[in-house]
């Protein structure tokens, strides 16, 4: 068993910047993700949304050529956060070459996403329907893979102490630090990289949200579409993105004098057994998860000062969580829901959340939830608005819930 699991490094690419470093300072500064999808096939299938939170930064601006073009869109992103998040650590050279600071056997990797290659896979069988076998590439496999991105990122880093790919809808992320945390605390492996990615914004997933009625239809007011806990909120914007960090056993990060910015001091998954697309009521589900969290970082409900909320701006997804947060810790936490700026990114959303939730706890600021004019009545707690809120946060939670009862709750705690 270890004394700890300390964050010493973390990258992302978003639609708010192309790094952990823009996206945060994008996020403080109130700017906005969310515009009209750039693509053509928002016009010619006659979708009613055409608005989404594409990145900010190309992955192709970013990897090699060659490598890019071997990989979906997904596994992309993926790399992308990965290399920063290495890169950030200071790990330097890779296991199996002079001067690595961890071995191969000691290092893993968790990383998920929500719906994964798709898009790979309506394109290769549109090659394949309009020009037969030979036009079907010899990689199709490897880039709809779900493991994909983790796959890549463990042969990119030279990782043999296992490689996961959970796949829990919008918790995946979340779900991936998680399974890390585990994989430390019981001594498995000294070094995991781990986090989220997705992007398929694409028009069978448009089209599928749009018929379950989950997207804002705000097409004429993208910037101002997506509003958590708002009373004009009437659906997410789906997004694309990754965030990946590095998690250390707090004894190896000491040992090999890595700065920690951050503990992930506790988890909490649970599942509701209720509907495929549906929270529970009740909140039961969020409640335990958020509970099991704290508990497991050895804090109480008082210790929670900040809640980073799933918050996604649906109707009855906010007030549900509001409610649940309230029952788990009462009204004292502040919430906040980085939705409103970076749109949804799905199997993403837990990761990059869960760095922003760690941020917020290292620079003692909150960043403010975006559009929120008129709070809904039925949120009765304390959601900041308008400009981000300096205050002390020794402990923070980021909740992350999925289609299909998925629940995860993360607590993270000062260095």
């Amino acid at each position: 068993m270890t004394d700890g699991v300390v964050v010493t490094g973390f990258g992302a690419t978003t639609p708010l910047g192309g790094d952990a470093a823009s996206t945060w300072e994008a996020l403080l500064a109130g700017r906005s993700g969310v515009g009209t999808t750039r693509a053509d096939w928002t016009e010619r299938f006659d979708l009613p949304v055409s608005i989404s939170a594409q990145l900010a930064v190309e992955p192709t601006e970013v990897l090699p050529r060659v490598q890019a073009r071997r990989m979906d869109r997904c596994e992309q992103v993926a790399m992308v956060a990965a290399k920063e998040a290495w890169a950030h650590a200071g790990l330097g050279a890779v296991p199996g070459e002079d001067g690595a600071a961890v071995e191969a056997e000691r290092l893993a990797v968790v990383i998920g996403a929500g719906i994964g290659g798709a898009p790979t896979l309506l394109a290769q069988d549109d090659l394949l329907e309009e020009h037969g076998l030979r036009k079907v590439s010899p990689l199709t496999v490897p880039m709809l893979m779900p493991n994909g991105p983790a796959a890549l990122v463990s042969l990119e880093y030279k990782a043999k102490g296992g490689v996961h790919s959970p796949a829990s809808a919008c918790a995946t992320g979340a779900e991936a630090l998680a399974w890390a945390y585990k994989l430390l605390r019981d001594g498995e492996v000294d070094v995991v990289l781990a986090g989220g990615a997705e992007s398929c914004i694409v028009p069978i997933t448009v089209a599928g949200f749009v018929q379950s009625r989950t997207l804002s239809t705000r097409n004429d007011d993208p910037e101002r579409a997506s509003r958590p806990f708002d009373t004009g909120r009437d659906g997410f914007v789906l997004g694309e993105g990754s965030g990946v960090l590095v998690l250390e056993r707090e004894e190896f990060a000491k040992a090999r004098g890595a700065t920690v910015h951050g503990r992930l001091a506790g988890i909490g998954l649970t599942s509701d057994a209720y509907h495929i697309t549906g929270p529970d009521p009740e909140g039961e589900g969020q409640i335990r998860a958020m509970q099991k969290a704290v508990a497991g970082a050895g804090l109480s409900a008082s210790d929670i000062a900040h809640v980073n909320c799933h918050a996604t701006s649906t109707v009855v997804g906010d007030v549900g969580e509001a409610t649940a947060v309230k029952r788990a810790f009462g009204d004292h936490p502040v919430l906040t829901a980085p939705k409103s700026a970076l749109g949804h990114l799905v199997g993403g959303a837990g990761a990059v959340e869960g760095i922003i939730a760690l941020l917020t706890v290292r620079d003692d600021i909150v960043p403010a939830t975006l559009n929120l004019t008129d709070k809904d009545p039925k949120v009765d707690l304390d959601v900041v608005a308008g400009e981000p809120r300096k205050m002390v946060v020794d402990a923070a939670v980021n909740n992350s819930f999925g289609f299909g009862g998925h629940n995860a709750s993360l607590v993270f705690t000062k260095a």
